[in-house]
């Protein structure tokens, strides 16, 4: 069996030493001063999640690019210059480099010079916990890396990823790019195969006839918490960008007696690295297969109205926009929250707080609604010597109440199309 590669840190980045970094912006046309200090401050909140210090911030505006520095050539000599005066290790950029730019500065600096998806790409190297969170986390890493490994000559050595030295690439092994891309195919015959048999489970559950809800939402905005709050589920919550990477389902019943299965996911950010999306696909099935997604947004941000954009936006990537969505604005009873008044400016969503379970009650009694509107309940009436389409009825959906009428059972049943297709005769018009 060839060996296998790995490029993931053992345990968590040694916080007994932070690097110093500085971070660099450009502001481009058609980008605010403000829209630019916002992203730089994600940029260091994402930072000090990985665990390092942001020590000095350089911004530059510019019309374009520059091919081979991506600053022009004054700036970087500025930016050399800064470097030197806090003693950084490595700098930073918000946006994008490709590894020319990165392999120039870096011999300009005399440091490293990451961008904004390396920093998320150690993040996720850092919480990856199950084997197949650990497989995506690697094939995202092993796909950003392929490029630079080209261009570094064929060794990882040669270029220092996530922050600094540690982290992403910390073992700096000397891997030809022949056995890169096998590693990539193997990883990716593995999350196939993983991905079969969550759809096997799925239609399992389609069989059950539960209904599938899956929370969704920034990073950070709450969701795990919100689903211990609709479960019971006893998830540990942290207050750290992507503390959660896979996917947990639990159930819950609902006030109208359905059960549903609720799922909570990797959170999303703006500019979503597409190494992530597509090694996290088999994950994101559960938001592609969902009969409803609950859009938690964090109603304490000042920046919850371009949350939301950025979220509907790595959605319609994944083929998930035309979901049913619910907003639930979180976090309503944080000091100086906008839950309640953002809940008032988006028709059909709701507040509350998923830490002291405020207003949690009209949560869950929204999420039947939404379910409920969507016609999958149905209501037949069966006469009562007909026990083999009551046992079909329970076969195929699932039974929700059962009263009797003079000689007939009268049934309300959660069925999917087909269900409901045959059972057709059968319905009462509601």
């Amino acid at each position: 069996m060839a060996e296998r590669l790995t490029y993931l840190p053992s345990t968590l980045i040694d916080r007994t030493f932070r690097e110093r970094i500085v971070l660099v912006g450009v502001q481009f046309p058609g980008v605010t001063e403000e829209e630019l200090a916002r992203q730089l401050e994600e940029l260091a909140l994402l930072v000090d999640t990985a665990g390092a210090d942001v020590v000095a911030r350089v911004v530059q505006r510019r019309d374009a690019p520059d091919p081979a520095t991506f600053l022009g050539s004054g700036k970087v000599q500025e930016l050399r210059d800064v470097c030197l005066a806090v003693d950084s290790d490595t700098v930073v950029f918000e946006h994008s480099l490709s590894p020319a730019q990165q392999r120039n500065l870096e011999k300009i600096l005399g440091r490293t010079a990451i961008d904004r998806t390396a920093v998320i790409l150690d993040i996720f190297a850092q919480n990856a916990r199950t084997p197949e969170g650990k497989a995506q986390v690697e094939l995202a890493l092993l796909q950003y890396r392929l490029p630079r490994l080209r261009r570094a000559g064929g060794s990882f050595s040669q270029q220092a990823g996530g922050i600094g030295t540690r982290g992403p690439g910390e073992t700096q092994l000397e891997v030809d790019r022949r056995r890169l891309v096998q590693r990539i195919h193997r990883i990716r015959r593995e999350l196939a195969e993983i991905d079969r048999t969550r759809e096997v489970q799925r239609q399992g559950r389609e069989r059950g006839r539960h209904r599938e809800v899956t929370l969704v939402g920034y990073t950070n905005a709450g969701k795990s918490s919100m689903l211990n709050a609709l479960t019971d589920a006893g998830v540990l919550t942290e207050n750290r960008l992507f503390a959660t990477l896979d996917p947990r389902t639990r159930q819950r019943q609902l006030p109208g007696g359905e059960t549903v299965l609720v799922t909570d996911t990797v959170g999303f950010i703006s500019n979503l690295p597409h190494e992530l999306v597509e090694a996290f696909m088999s994950t994101l099935r559960s938001v592609q297969g969902a009969d409803l997604l609950v859009h938690v947004v964090d109603g304490s941000s000042e920046v919850a109205e371009e949350q939301i954009a950025a979220v509907r936006e790595v959605l319609a990537r994944i083929g998930a926009d035309q979901v049913p969505e619910l907003l639930v604005f979180n976090k309503c009873d944080t000091v100086g929250s906008h839950a309640r008044d953002l809940a008032k400016l988006y028709p059909g969503s709701v507040y509350a707080s998923a830490l002291t379970e405020e207003n949690m009650e009209a949560v869950t009694n929204a999420i039947g609604e939404r379910l409920r509107s969507s016609d999958r309940v149905v209501t037949l009436r069966i006469p009562s010597a007909r026990g083999d389409l009551v046992a079909a009825a329970h076969r195929e959906g699932e039974v929700l109440e059962t009263t009797v009428e003079g000689d007939d059972l009268v049934l309300r049943v959660a069925l999917d199309e087909v269900g409901r297709a045959r059972f057709a005769e059968w319905r009462v018009a509601s």
